[in-house]
């Protein structure tokens, strides 16, 4: 039997031309799209769990490639919930006296917790007014260990965030880093310091890159916070505020620790105990 050839049918590379797709497309339904759509779902749940995470976060959180993630959340114009706003540089103490302490952990890495501390301050606005916060950080552990509110940026407000670290640590650091503020140059902060027997160290005058983890701190905090305009009352804010300090510390993700500080700490804890019965 001889089977003649159709001399008008098509191949399946002419079908691809004229429907303008790719050839491989007609053997098989692409499944990327749904597999999409499930991704935006789980993304979409992470951030109303953490409205400031942005992809790299949330890849995190999902233990997913970023890029996958920038991906879909491009694809669907997903944005993080809260955006960073931009705030006025803080302009005290423009004509002070430098101070005559060094800074002595520009080129220092702690390898344990309570050797370095890094302080800063912050204002909050809120209904006509401006309220203070000092926060104190372990640089090893990026674990905020003691910080305290006020509505003046005295040196009572620093004092009363390094007595609270002390209550929360049990003991001094080795070293205290902060800025050339008035506030940490007063003889009562430094009095507190020396009598605990702490290394002062400062950043110099208009150097913020000097304390960078406070000015990174503080960026993430606001961002976390997000509007004062939600809150109806003061207390409501304070309250909003600790909150913030307990989920940075115990929740959010911190990008160069790649988890929380409270996991961070839990784990480095747990690898000096399985070292010393090793040693034992």
């Amino acid at each position: 039997m001889i089977i003649k050839e159709n001399k008008n049918r098509l191949t399946k590379t002419e079908i691809a031309q004229k429907l303008g797709c790719s050839r491989g497309s007609l053997y098989y339904k692409k499944i990327l799209p749904s597999k999409d759509l499930g991704m935006k779902e789980t993304i979409k749940k992470v951030m109303s769990e953490h409205p400031a995470y942005g992809h790299k976060r949330i890849a995190m959180e999902l233990g997913l490639n970023k890029k996958r993630i920038l991906r879909v959340m491009k694809k669907f114009d997903l944005k993080p919930y809260r955006r960073r706003a931009r705030y006025p540089n803080k302009k005290d103490d423009q004509n002070k006296t430098p101070s005559t302490y060094p800074n002595l952990i520009k080129y220092f890495c702690p390898i344990r917790p309570n050797v370095v501390w890094v302080a800063d301050f912050t204002y909050i606005y809120f209904q006509g007014i401006f309220i203070y916060l000092a926060t104190i950080e372990d640089r090893f552990t990026r674990q905020v260990v003691g910080y305290n509110i006020a509505s003046r940026h005295t040196e009572e407000l620093v004092c009363g965030a390094f007595e609270n670290a002390l209550v929360n640590v049990g003991k001094a650091p080795l070293y205290h880093h902060d800025d050339q503020g008035s506030e940490y140059d007063s003889n009562k902060y430094l009095g507190l310091l020396k009598r605990e027997n702490v290394k002062i160290s400062m950043s110099k005058k208009a150097s913020p890159w000097e304390n960078p983890h406070k000015e990174s701190y503080y960026s993430g905090f606001k961002l976390d916070l997000g509007h004062t305009d939600q809150f109806e009352t003061l207390g409501e804010l304070i309250n909003a505020i600790y909150q913030t300090i307990y989920y940075y510390n115990n929740k959010r993700i911190h990008t160069k620790l790649k988890m929380s500080p409270q996991r961070f700490i839990e784990q480095y804890n747990l690898k000096n105990k399985l070292t010393c019965r090793q040693l034992v």
